[in-house]
């Protein structure tokens, strides 16, 4: 009964430590954070292209938006396409690394959040000791010599958070791991508008093979036209030989086309996780038009981006390390406690006084360290600043991509309208010019002048589209691709995992859906933060 009454003592001085822990956990020390300001202007210099004011065909997600624009790539209106973006997510092994990353800095939260709470251990043993009699410590003749030890201990032991060194630690892992969720979705993304822009390159090269196709028929035409003229006296020798030289020239160009093909057939074999022998795409000329992307405004730039919202979710990490220096200037206070059995042999060691316990608090300070935490403090608050300055780059650099890409857009736009026009120019010359050397007026060299800008016009005016196709890809991407920070995972105070269920706005995905189940799927849970 004696023990029962010691136990109870045990347990009760834990619960009063605890509750006087909670109590004391409200001091934190170090600065609280704020988020830093990025230099903005109220509009974009660039001007966008006068198509764009025509359509709202495409908006990228805004907080609160319930319709998903996550699949910005179906704006092109192209099924292929669609098909191979969707494979990226659960195919892309650079993708899987990004996802597997996320996963680990999740599991981070739960390995700090662990120490909020008592650890508790035990270290049972049994062992029979027989001493030398010979020992000094026992006699030389005893009537028995030999004893038991059996132990069965339990054993506490609690950190009190009073300086909120563990809760910013918990902090800071939470805040890694949003960036790294960030990371994930811009490395996804990315890869995204790099598979977008490796389908038109390659789409542009159908395009190509299929004008030179059509011009290496025309010139073997023009090729039996001089061939004819020359057996029949009215043209020289002069005029096959260079209507065979154009004719040969454009089947190099023809066949060396088939080279960039090929390899943007591989780069996108890659993105979507095949190897490139098992993959091909038929061949479809280039026949899209831009779409319309509505800009917005800068400041909304900085919600949209999800390198911006890696960026500024360390430097709140940051911010939490700083706290974490700054604790390790006060006393670190720990609650210890053990409870358990000690006997002599089996048939006594649970009786009631082979029990024993032992509570208490220690306190542990860092005298003298030779500058050591000081060092700590000053890495910290220069950790911080680089990370200020790396959200402010981004930030400016975001900006950046929006302006180049409109203006390219902008000025594609009026360059294709002139490319147009010099194309119609240089098919009427080369009408004009066949026609006057049918005619004999002219010698051939003019018609193979007027044939050489005739297809470098045609040419032109295909990368021109690819150029604008391009541009539209890297815009959406700068605009962030219908992504919001609304979309970061959040992560409760009580476990390291969001829920199982998904509940998506703007546009966002699963993290990797097909690779993971149960408790090892990413946060589910999209909310602000």
């Amino acid at each position: 009964m004696t023990y029962l009454l010691a136990v109870v003592r045990f347990i009760l001085t834990v619960i009063v430590a605890l509750l006087l822990a909670l109590l004391l956990t409200g001091c934190t020390v170090g600065p609280k954070y704020i988020k830093p300001t990025v230099a903005t202007t109220p509009k974009y210099k660039e001007e966008a292209p006068t198509s764009f004011n025509q359509s709202d065909q495409w908006q990228p997600a805004r907080p609160g938006d319930q319709a998903s624009r996550g699949n910005w790539w179906e704006i092109f209106g192209d099924s292929e396409l669609n098909k191979l973006e969707e494979q990226i997510e659960g195919s892309n092994q650079d993708l899987k690394v990004a996802e597997a990353r996320f996963r680990e800095a999740r599991a981070a939260i739960r390995f700090s959040r662990a120490s909020q709470f008592p650890t508790v251990s035990t270290a049972p043993s049994a062992a029979y000791v027989k001493s030398s009699d010979f020992s000094p410590n026992f006699p030389s003749k005893v009537e028995e010599s030999g004893k038991g030890d059996f132990v069965l201990p339990f054993d506490l032991s609690y950190e009190l958070d009073l300086w909120g060194r563990v809760r910013r630690n918990v902090a800071a892992t939470r805040e890694e791991a949003q960036a790294t969720a960030a990371d994930y979705e811009t490395a996804k993304l990315s890869l995204q508008a790099e598979l977008a822009m490796d389908y038109f390159e390659l789409r542009s090269a159908d395009a190509q093979k299929q004008l030179l196709d059509d011009t290496v028929k025309a010139y073997t035409d023009n090729v039996q036209l001089t061939l004819n003229r020359f057996k029949g006296g009215v043209a020289p020798k002069a005029d096959v030989a260079q209507a065979q030289t154009q004719l040969d020239t454009t089947r190099v160009q023809d066949t060396d086309v088939t080279v960039q093909r090929a390899e943007f057939e591989h780069a996108i074999a890659i993105l979507i996780g095949k190897p490139p022998a098992e993959f091909s795409l038929a061949t479809a000329p280039l026949n899209y038009q831009p779409p319309s992307t509505p800009i917005g405004l800068p400041s909304e730039l900085l919600q949209r981006r999800p390198d911006i919202a890696a960026a500024e979710r360390r430097v709140a990490e940051a911010n939490q390390q700083i706290g974490i220096a700054r604790a390790a200037y006060f006393p670190t206070v720990n609650l210890d406690g053990t409870v358990g059995f000690a006997g002599s042999q089996g048939s006594n060691w649970f009786s009631w006084p082979s029990g024993f316990w032992a509570v208490g608090p220690a306190l542990a300070e860092t005298l003298l360290d030779a500058g050591r935490r000081r060092a700590t403090s000053e890495s910290a608050r220069a950790n911080f600043d680089a990370a200020v300055a790396s959200y402010r780059q981004t930030s400016l650099t975001a900006f950046q991509e929006v302006e180049d890409n409109v203006a390219a857009l902008r000025i594609l736009e009026n360059e294709t309208q002139q490319q147009q026009q010099a194309i119609a120019s240089s098919q009427e010359s080369l009408q004009l010019f066949t026609n006057r050397y049918k005619g004999g007026v002219d010698t051939y060299l003019q018609v193979i002048t007027a044939q050489t800008i005739e297809l470098a016009n045609e040419r032109n005016a295909i990368d021109i589209m690819r150029r604008r196709l391009d541009a539209s890809v890297l815009l959406i991407k700068a605009l962030g691709g219908g992504w919001n920070v609304s979309n970061l995972p959040t992560f409760g105070a009580s476990s390291g995992r969001a829920d199982d269920h998904q509940n998506v706005r703007g546009g966002s995905t699963n993290l990797a859906r097909s690779q993971c189940s149960g408790s090892q799927c990413p946060p589910s849970e999209i909310t602000a933060i």
